[in-house]
């Protein structure tokens, strides 16, 4: 259960800044098991699903799996509302076989404009700058996703389990932290054509999660393909859905 302190003090934490509601998680995502593996090597692997928001976040949402030693997930994602020009908030923390692959970032709607980096990413390069000498950059990345990570995106191999107990804990906690500060500090955007811009930007994203969920895979693996789009679609990235089902103001 590594990342299980994680989300505890994720929702601990955001009760006592936010007024949270609960957000609709459709029947079947709440939890999810399977078994893996035989004799000494069976495994039970449990998904949980839990979901918030607040007047200024659309969706608050984690999905976290735990398969004993040599698989634990948690994929931790705010979504702002439409109406307003905060960045997305991502964690993904991943314990594999192979090792610890930990990613953290206010992700921005738009990279390329300097006024909104002044706004969202200068402020949390000291953040960043301070935890990367302990957690140092993870190699490759690929360059399509680019555009959806900002100068502080923290993403790194941890060779320890301390580690991540430890320094990684301490920078999600920053990093959130920071956002729930932004989250504070913002007033919603009334002009037309930046309303446009953010939505089509939100969207962008989301499209992009979508397709390139690399926990796709092994959802599939564990629980078959119609269960795994449909998480997909309908609770991790259901922006369209629920614009298409008019719940979403445009």
């Amino acid at each position: 259960m590594l990342y299980q302190p994680f989300l505890d003090y994720a929702i601990s934490y955001m009760n006592s800044r936010l007024e949270l509601m609960p957000y609709p998680i459709p029947e079947g995502f709440e939890s999810k098991s399977a078994v893996v593996g035989k004799g000494k090597n069976e495994e039970t692997i449990v998904t949980t699903s839990h979901g918030f928001a607040t007047e200024k976040l659309r969706q608050i949402r984690a999905a976290h799996v735990q398969g004993g030693k040599s698989l634990q997930v948690l994929n931790f994602v705010i979504f702002p509302q439409l109406n307003y020009d905060l960045p997305f908030f991502g964690a993904d923390l991943v314990t594999l076989p192979g090792g610890h692959l930990i990613a953290l970032d206010m992700q921005p709607l738009f990279r390329d404009d300097s006024e909104y980096q002044a706004k969202y990413t200068q402020p949390i390069l000291p953040i960043f700058q301070s935890h990367q000498q302990h957690l140092p950059w993870g190699g490759d990345f690929p360059e399509e996703a680019r555009p959806f990570f900002s100068p502080a995106f923290l993403w790194t191999r941890p060779q320890e389990t301390s580690v991540v107990q430890t320094h990684v804990f301490e920078a999600f906690k920053d990093y959130l932290k920071a956002y729930l500060d932004f989250v504070e500090q913002t007033q919603p955007i009334t002009d037309p054509q930046h309303l446009a811009e953010i939505q089509a930007a939100q969207l962008r994203y989301l499209r992009y999660r979508a397709e390139k969920d690399p926990a796709r895979g092994m959802f599939r693996r564990f629980y078959g393909e119609e269960w795994t789009e449909e998480y997909i679609h309908g609770f991790l990235f259901d922006l369209e859905r629920k614009m298409a089902l008019g719940v979403v103001n445009r």
